[in-house]
């Protein structure tokens, strides 16, 4: 294994498509900044725009000047003109900067991004799945489009990180890569906020919570596929067995006004809470507020809010999609439930309304696996490793 030397730098270029806040965008970053942290590695991401109602993470390059490139042709829509431009850029960016190893995020940046890179002669491909690109979640066309543009890109791709196994059964089984060449990589984080995260009061009355209130978290985008429906479908039923009970959505997006709505039903009144779009470093004080937190997405590689909810002490439920049960081990760190099993979910909240305690017990479980598994630096390390480990193969110098 090649050992640190302050007198190489080792070029590494990350590309994304585009830095809302999120978890892909969050691991992104980390990834990136903790791995300029090491002497001998020069480290920089390119990013398409950043533009909506997701909000944004670009700032927090503001004190790393150089580390991030914006290319404005990198959009996620698909567009083939606009799409051969990013391409193109991404193949002069290359030329001119020479990286001994690219490493990419997300669908659009993860197919240009290795194709710009073997047109442009690096060395080394890496990819980053942080969720998958094809699934029963969408159409035959488009499931058809997106598997062959990731088998394409494959062929021109090193190795695979993938933030839970669950991505690589799903890629084996679509004849994109083998199983050898994927390495499961958990997405790290800051624990200390969470760990230390207490509940606010001035916040929770901001909000509208009340002393005795039983909160329901959902921390998630305000658009398909994130199980919000689910969650509006069980709520009538969830009043009625927990009578003290208030839902706290955390996120925004193009569904809210659908949402609140729901929201109006006279039977919900007053108990939906909207707390908006919150940037990453509020995501703690709203965890410490709530009872339990629900995960219904029917597409995720791995939410962060899964270990981030249990390292703030707070028990999980979650349905079984993508890597969720990788987070959430059922009966131990929380509970773990088919897709519209909306019974389970009424029955599996009211069970921890009812007794505090074995969520207490759950959550206690659950931040000792988070400890272990989930701190920045392991990820950090665990890429260090992986890029150290490639470099050696190809036999690079600096």
């Amino acid at each position: 294994m090649i050992q640190p030397d302050a007198t190489r730098r080792w070029r590494i270029h990350h590309v994304i498509t585009r830095l809302i806040v999120g978890g892909a965008q969050e691991n992104t970053i980390a990834s990136v900044l903790g791995l300029r942290q090491r002497p001998d590695f020069d480290v920089r991401l390119l990013s398409g725009p950043t533009t909506g109602a997701e909000g944004s993470l670009e700032h927090l390059f503001n004190e790393h000047p150089g580390a991030l490139t914006l290319l404005p042709h990198l959009i996620r829509a698909v567009r083939p003109w606009t799409d051969w431009l990013a391409y193109r850029d991404l193949v002069r960016s290359f030329r001119r900067d020479r990286p001994h190893l690219v490493h990419t995020h997300s669908g659009k940046a993860g197919v240009l991004g290795r194709l710009a890179a073997r047109k442009a002669g690096v060395p080394v491909i890496l990819h980053t799945v942080h969720g998958p690109s094809f699934g029963p979640f969408q159409g035959p066309a488009a499931n058809a489009l997106f598997t062959r543009a990731e088998r394409i890109a494959a062929r021109v791709t090193d190795h695979f990180v993938v933030v839970a196994n669950a991505m690589t059964r799903q890629y084996v089984a679509a004849g994109v890569a083998p199983e050898s060449h994927f390495t499961r990589i958990f997405s790290g984080f800051d624990l200390n906020p969470f760990l230390n995260a207490q509940p606010d009061p001035v916040l929770a009355a901001h909000l509208g919570i009340q002393p005795g209130d039983f909160v329901i978290g959902k921390i998630a985008r305000l658009f398909e596929l994130k199980g919000h429906d689910d969650l509006f479908l069980a709520a009538p039923e969830l009043v009625r067995r927990i009578p003290n009970l208030k839902i706290l959505l955390v996120g925004d997006g193009p569904w809210r006004q659908r949402f609140e709505a729901l929201a109006a039903q006279p039977d919900l009144a007053g108990r939906i809470l909207f707390a908006g779009l919150v940037p990453p470093s509020a995501v703690p004080a709203h965890l410490a507020l709530m009872d339990v937190l629900v995960h219904l997405s029917r597409r995720e590689g791995l939410a962060r809010v899964l270990p981030q909810a249990l390292a703030a002490g707070k028990p999980i439920i979650a349905y079984d999609c993508d890597g969720a049960s990788e987070v959430c081990l059922n009966n131990e760190t929380g509970y773990l439930l088919a897709p519209d099993d909306l019974n389970g979910l009424v029955n599996r909240i009211g069970q921890l309304a009812d007794a505090p305690e074995i969520g207490q017990h759950l959550a206690e479980t659950g931040r000792a696996f988070v400890r272990q598994r989930f701190p920045t630096e392991r990820m950090v390390d665990d890429l260090d490793l992986l890029c150290r480990d490639w470099i050696r193969r190809k036999n690079l110098t600096a």
